[in-house]
C-alpha cells in the first residue's frame, strides 16, 4: 500500500522552517517523517491533518503577508553606509502611480526624526523602498511609515534594529593575548563559610585565586533561577533565563546583616549551626533544606531593608530604586510568578498549566488582584534579585580592580522548563506541543528529550524579539564574556513532538541572522565577547558562521581525534576557539582516566550487558593509550602508563596550552582530581543525582602546592599573558 503524497503539508512545513532532513554526528542521513511534520505544525499552531487544511493554512499565511505594509521587525546590519532602506509592500493601485511616503523614526531616547520622499509603484505585488539618506547608529528604533497616493492612504509600523557586523570579539577584549581561565560549577564549591552550596563569597575567593596565579577569567555554570527542590535543580533547565538563583547569595555579606538583630540571632541559633555542619560535611547538596534555611534568614534581612532603605534616600535605597527602574516590569512579573508558584504548590498544585484558568494569564485581573494582596511577598522576591545583582556586580568590579583581563565568564542555557516562569510571562512566543532535544546517536539511540520549552520562531520575530533581548541583557550583566550552551540553537533546534521520542524529532530553522545580530548588538554594548558551545550534531558551515560573527568556537580534548582514534596534536586545534579538556556533560580527567563514568553508566543501566561493559572498558583503555602517545609525542610524558594524578593533569593541560586557541579553560574539578561527574546525561534523578555533587576539596585545599604549581606552570609559559601581582 503506497503512502499518499502530501505536497501541501510539506510546503507548509518548509514555509515554517521544518527541515526536510538532517545528517547526525555519525554521518547518518535522516529524513523527516510526515507524521512528525503534522505534530510539529500542530505545536506551531497550524492544522495540517489533511491536505485541505494544510492548503488553507498556506493561503492564510499568504494573505496575511500580502496585506502587511511593513514587516513587524527588521534587523539590519550596519554597513557604514550613509543611506537607510525601508522596504514596504505596494498596496493595490491601478496602473503606474506615484507613491509618496513620510517616515518618523524614533530612537531609544524618544527623539523623533522625520523623512519624506517618493517612489513609483508598478503593480500590486511591487516591493518598494523608502530611501533615507542619513546614517543611523546601531540600536533599536521605532519606524512609523505613512504611504499615500492617488487611491490609497496607509500607515504601518516597524521595530527596526540596526546591528553591528560582529560581536565584541576576544581580540577587542584582550588585544590579541592568549589567556587562561578557571572553569567552575559554582554550586559544587566547598568552603568553610558557605551553607553547603557555593555562593558569591566563594566566587570572590575564586577571583582572588585567579589573580594570584595569573588567570584571566573565572567561568561559571548558568546561574539561572530554579525552584531549588527536587527535581527542579538543573542550571540548564531553569525556572527563568531572565533572573538568577538567590541560593547563590552570600548571606554574611548582605549589608542588612548588621541592621537586623533578628537575622543575627537566627544565624547563631544552635539548630541552624547543627544544620550548617551537616550541609558543609555532606557530599551532595540538599537544595531544598539549604534554601529553606537561607530563605528564613533572608526574610529577616528583607524586613530590615524595608525599615532602613526601601523608599528612603540612602545609598542602598537608591541602588534598589535604580535596579527596579531598569528591570522593574519583568522583575515584578517574575516575582509574581514565584509567589503564585509557591502559593499553589502549598495546595498541592504543581506547574502553572495546572493553576486555575484565571491565573494562567499573567495579564489577568486575578493575577493583578493576587499581586496587590501579596505585595510584601512580591517585594521580598524583588529584594532577593536586587541583593544577588549587587553581589555579582561587586565580584565583577573586584575582578576588574585586580586586573583580570576578562573577569566573569557567564553561561547561558539553551532553554527553560515548560512549567517555568518564562513561558508564563511570554506565552505568545513559547510552544507547548513539543520540546527541545537532540537527535539519536551512539549513546542515545532513541535521541534525547531535554524537556525544554521551545520558542516559536515566527511569533518570536513578530514580537520584536523582546524576550531574546531581555534574556541577553540579563546574561551579559556583570559578564566579561558569555558562553552560550548549544549555540547551534540560534540556527536550528531539534524538536520532538509531545508524546514521541527523538526518532520522531526534526530540526526547525530559526531566524539566525536576526538572533546573531541582536546578540552582536548586546555583546558590544556590554563589551563582552561570546563563546559558542558548538559540540554534537553541528550543521555544515556553522563554524564559519561563528567566525563571521566574531564568536569563539569550543574544542574539547575528548572529541579532538582523527579517523583512527588518535588525539589531535596541539597544532591541529582551531585558532579561534576556547579549548578545554571536558565540559559539564563529561567526566573530569581523573574520572575519565579511572573509568568512573563507565562504572556509573553500568550501574544506571546505560551499559546493559557484560559484552557492552567489556567493549566500553576496551575502548577506554585504547583512549588512555592514545592520549599517552599524544603526550609522549609532545615530550610531556615518558612512561607507557599513568595514574590519575596532578602530574598527568598538568601534562594534559600543558599539551592544551600549546594549541593556537586564544582561550584555554581549566576545570576546578580537574585541579582537584575529582572523579565523579556533575551530570550523567540521559539518566533520571532517581538513578543518579546530577547537579548535586560537591567538590571533595575545599577552596583552601585548592591552594595546595601541587594545585598552585599547575596554575603557575601554565601562566609562566608566557603563552597566557596575565601579569601576577608583583610578577
Amino acid at each position: 500500500m503506497s503512502i499518499p503524497e502530501r505536497p501541501h503539508l510539506r510546503a507548509l512545513a518548509d514555509r515554517l522552517g521544518i527541515l526536510p532532513d538532517y545528517v547526525d554526528c555519525g554521518g547518518v542521513y535522516h529524513s523527516t517523517l510526515d507524521t512528525t511534520r503534522e505534530g510539529l505544525l500542530s505545536a506551531l499552531g497550524f492544522d495540517a491533518s489533511s491536505e485541505a487544511s494544510a492548503s488553507a493554512a498556506l493561503a492564510q499565511l499568504d494573505h496575511a503577508e500580502s496585506r502587511q505594509l511593513l514587516d513587524a521587525i527588521r534587523v539590519v546590519s550596519d554597513t557604514a553606509t550613509e543611506e537607510l532602506h525601508i522596504p514596504f509592500r505596494a498596496l493595490p493601485v491601478h496602473g503606474p502611480s506615484r507613491v509618496d511616503w513620510h517616515a518618523d523614526i524614533v530612537d531609544e531616547e524618544g527623539r523623533v526624526r522625520g523623512f519624506q520622499g517618493a517612489c513609483d509603484a508598478v503593480d500590486a505585488a511591487s516591493k518598494m523602498v523608502a530611501r533615507i539618506r542619513q546614517r543611523m547608529d546601531c540600536g533599536y528604533y521605532r519606524v512609523k511609515l505613512h504611504v499615500y497616493g492617488n487611491d490609497f492612504d496607509e500607515i504601518g509600523e516597524q521595530f527596526l534594529v540596526i546591528v553591528p557586523t560582529t560581536c565584541f570579539t576576544f581580540s577587542d577584549k584582550c588585544r590579541g593575548r592568549r589567556l587562561l581561565g578557571i572553569w567552575s560549577n559554582l554550586y559544587t564549591v566547598r568552603s568553610e563559610q558557605n551553607w553547603g552550596v557555593g555562593d558569591c563569597g566563594d566566587l570572590r575567593q575564586l577571583v582572588d585565586l585567579a589573580s594570584e596565579v595569573g588567570v584571566a577569567a573565572v567561568g561559571l555554570n548558568p546561574l539561572h533561577a530554579t525552584r531549588n527542590h527536587d527535581p527542579d535543580i538543573s542550571p540548564y533547565r531553569s525556572l527563568t533565563r531572565l533572573f538568577c538563583n538567590p541560593i547563590y547569595l552570600d548571606l554574611h555579606s548582605i549589608p542588612e546583616v548588621g541592621e537586623s538583630p533578628a537575622a543575627h540571632s537566627a544565624m547563631e541559633a544552635s539548630s541552624l549551626v547543627r544544620d550548617l555542619d551537616c550541609f558543609r560535611a555532606a557530599s551532595n547538596i540538599d537544595y531544598g533544606a539549604i534554601w529553606r534555611r537561607k530563605c528564613a534568614v533572608l526574610r529577616e534581612l528583607y524586613a530590615a531593608f524595608v525599615e532602613h532603605h526601601r523608599d528612603r534616600p540612602t545609598a542602598r535605597g537608591g541602588a534598589y530604586a535604580q535596579f527596579m527602574r531598569e528591570r522593574g516590569d519583568a522583575m515584578r512579573s517574575f516575582a509574581t510568578f514565584v509567589a503564585l508558584d509557591g502559593f499553589f504548590r502549598d495546595q498541592g498544585v504543581f506547574g502553572w498549566q495546572a493553576w486555575p484558568i484565571a491565573y494562567r494569564d499573567h495579564r489577568s485581573p486575578a493575577v493583578r488582584d493576587f499581586r496587590d494582596a501579596h505585595a510584601e511577598e512580591i517585594g521580598f522576591q524583588c529584594y532577593l534579585q536586587f541583593a544577588l545583582d549587587q553581589q555579582l556586580g561587586d565580584v565583577a568590579r573586584h575582578a576588574a580592580s585586580l586586573g583580570l583581563p576578562i573577569g566573569l565568564l557567564h553561561d547561558l542555557a539553551i532553554g527553560t522548563a515548560p512549567d517555568g516562569a518564562d513561558p508564563w510571562l511570554y506565552p505568545d512566543v513559547f510552544v507547548e506541543g513539543a520540546s527541545i532535544g537532540a537527535p539519536p546517536d551512539a549513546l542515545a539511540p532513541q535521541g534525547q528529550d531535554w524537556g525544554l520549552a521551545p520558542l516559536h520562531p515566527l511569533r518570536l520575530r513578530e514580537s520584536g524579539y523582546r524576550y531574546w533581548i531581555d534574556v541577553l541583557r540579563g546574561a551579559f550583566a556583570h559578564a566579561g564574556a558569555l558562553r552560550m550552551d548549544h549555540v547551534m540553537g540560534l540556527l536550528r533546534q531539534f524538536w520532538i513532538p509531545k508524546g514521541h521520542d527523538g526518532v520522531r524529532g526534526a530540526y526547525i530553522s530559526f531566524p539566525s541572522n536576526d538572533l546573531f545580530g541582536i546578540l552582536a548588538l548586546e555583546s558590544r554594548r556590554h563589551k563582552a565577547f561570546v563563546v559558542g558551545e558548538d559540540l554534537g550534531t553541528v550543521p555544515p558551515g556553522f563554524s564559519e558562521t561563528l567566525e563571521r560573527w566574531g564568536i569563539l568556537s569550543t574544542r574539547v580534548l575528548y572529541f579532538e581525534r582523527d579517523g583512527h582514534g588518535e588525539f589531535t596534536p596541539p597544532h591541529g586545534y582551531c585558532d579561534r576557539a576556547l579549548v578545554a579538556a571536558n565540559t559539564h556533560d563529561l567526566p573530569p580527567l581523573a574520572g575519565f582516566w579511572t573509568g568512573r563514568d563507565l562504572e556509573l553508566r553500568r550501574a544506571t543501566g546505560q551499559i546493559k550487558s557484560g559484552k557492552e561493559w567489556s567493549a566500553a572498558c576496551a575502548r577506554r583503555e585504547s583512549d588512555r593509550q592514545a592520549l599517552l602517545r599524544c603526550l609522549r609525542r609532545e615530550g610531556l610524558w615518558q612512561s607507557d602508563s599513568a595514574e590519575a594524578s596532578y602530574e598527568l593533569v598538568a601534562a594534559i593541560c600543558a599539551m592544551l596550552s600549546r594549541t593556537p586557541a586564544p582561550l584555554m579553560g581549566v576545570s576546578l574539578d580537574d585541579v582537584a582530581l575529582e572523579t565523579e561527574p556533575v551530570n550523567l546525561p540521559g539518566v533520571k534523578p532517581d538513578a543518579f543525582a546530577s547537579w548535586t555533587r560537591r567538590m571533595t576539596k575545599s577552596l583552601a585545599e585548592l591552594r595546595s602546592p601541587a594545585a598552585l604549581q599547575l596554575f603557575h606552570a601554565l601562566s609562566d609559559r608566557q603563552v597566557f599573558g596575565t601579569q601576577r601581582p608583583g610578577g
